[in-house]
């Protein structure tokens, strides 16, 4: 009987429109979810996020390269030259070698990099190498860069070279080696296209060390999300934020919704003292600013969002919920079926769990399907106040650190919108099903 009638309400929802387009968006955000799980795992993400190293070759606040390609735009993405295919000539001399290698590269954007870095890696020296830099142009310009003293791993940011910018009429570096010839900073300066190079002249001490080098120019736009302002790549902060917001809402829905029931039921069932204790507890409770709470203990003592999960349930139990499940219980107390469990020598505890509490589970449902996204924006929320987990990349983070570096004001509103609209995705999934849900298992809503 129970398996023909959730049948029947499957049939009844599959009826509205909204309740697949619901599922559809749900099922979307769960498959995400066990991707991002599998894909990315915890430890690597959480090293990730952390910034450093394996971000050093992704632009500094870019765009989505998808959205850009999208309105026909051709903004730079990153381009990284590595010596391993450059042309390599070597010359010995007494003491020492001539190294001369010519990174390479073709450009034909409409707008110039956001700056360029050269990566040099000299092991195994006992004296440091020397290397000279010259810039070869598509029209034949040629520029010298200056000499530089090589390390074991040594960056060069050409971007950053200010000698180099007044040689350039003015033109921050990144711009001016590569801009039309006689641009200067009071013009609008021009991307030249064609192929540009930069030859690096070194001279080795050492018979068998030789250099690595990395020209890296990087691009406007990057990757599906774009970056942020340490590098990284806001992809796997949306990824991620993906499984840890729907895991704290269900479980917070669960926590809440299924001990705020038993409690109303053991109160409805025992009556008197036990009754009067929970509904005093209740009301109390009620009175009580749940969001000012939660900054103060992630102010006084820890943000970490497994103690927020906890405080959120614990505060959760006895909420509003419990006066409106004792409502709907009180008549099922009475019910000719109870009396009749009892007659055959049910104990007080069979009688809550398996004769009264499943009565009133179908219309609680829909409520707890609305309540995940409510826990969802409340995780959000912490993070945006800057009471998020700091470990974690989540949603509300994203926006956090969108905050604190004005990506609005300073027009990065990739930065802003993708984790708003993942947010506003997740609330609607869930409330489309949920109303649906509600019409299905409340028959006075169905001619509405």
């Amino acid at each position: 009987m129970i398996g023909v009638r959730w049948r029947e309400h499957w049939e009844e929802l599959r009826r509205y429109p909204s309740a697949l387009v619901g599922m559809a968006i749900i099922a979307v955000l769960v498959g995400l979810s066990l991707y991002t799980v599998i894909a990315i795992p915890y430890s690597e993400a959480l090293d990730k996020w952390r910034g450093g190293e394996p971000w050093q070759l992704h632009p500094v606040n870019a765009g989505s390269l998808w959205a850009d390609r999208l309105v026909g735009g051709r903004q730079p993405s990153t381009l990284v030259i590595d010596s391993d295919a450059a042309e390599v000539e070597e010359a010995t001399f007494e003491g020492g070698r001539r190294l001369r290698m010519a990174l390479a590269f073709d450009y034909d954007y409409d707008g110039f990099p956001s700056e360029i870095n050269l990566f040099l890696r000299a092991e195994g020296h006992e004296q440091r190498p020397f290397a000279r830099l010259l810039w070869l142009a598509p029209d034949g310009r040629e520029l010298m860069l200056g000499g530089y003293r090589i390390g074991r791993d040594h960056r060069i940011s050409l971007s950053q070279d200010r000698a180099l910018e007044r040689r350039l009429g003015g033109l921050v570096p990144h711009i001016g080696l590569l801009a039309e010839p006689d641009s200067d900073s009071e013009a609008q300066p021009q991307v030249q296209p064609g192929r540009y190079t930069l030859i690096l002249d070194a001279v080795v001490f050492d018979e068998q060390a030789g250099i690595d080098a990395q020209l890296v120019l990087y691009g406007r736009v990057h990757g599906i999300a774009g970056t942020d302002h340490q590098r990284r790549e806001l992809s796997l902060a949306l990824m991620w934020g993906t499984p840890v917001a729907l895991a704290f809402g269900l479980l917070a829905a669960v926590g809440t919704t299924i001990t705020t029931l038993i409690i109303a039921a053991v109160g409805v069932w025992y009556r008197g003292w036990v009754d009067a204790t929970i509904q005093r507890l209740t009301e109390v409770n009620m009175i009580l600013p749940l969001l000012p709470i939660l900054v103060m203990v992630g102010t006084l003592y820890s943000t970490s969002i497994w103690l927020m999960l906890g405080v959120v349930v614990v505060l959760g139990i006895f909420s509003a919920g419990i006066k409106m499940y004792r409502a709907m219980l009180l008549p099922i107390r009475e019910a000719p079926y109870i009396e009749a469990a009892q007659a055959y020598g049910a104990g007080n505890l069979r009688i809550v769990m398996r004769y009264m509490i499943p009565r009133i589970l179908p219309v609680l449902i829909p409520t707890f399907v609305t309540l995940i996204p409510t826990f969802v924006f409340l995780e959000a929320s912490l993070a945006v106040l800057g009471l998020g987990d700091p470990v974690l990349p989540t949603w509300g983070k994203v926006l956090n650190d969108a905050q604190s570096q004005s990506a609005l004001y300073n027009g990065y509103y990739y930065w802003v919108v993708s984790p708003a609209v993942l947010l506003m995705l997740t609330g609607l999934g869930f409330a489309m099903l949920g109303f649906a849900l509600d019409r299905v298992f409340n028959p006075r809503l169905r001619s509405l």
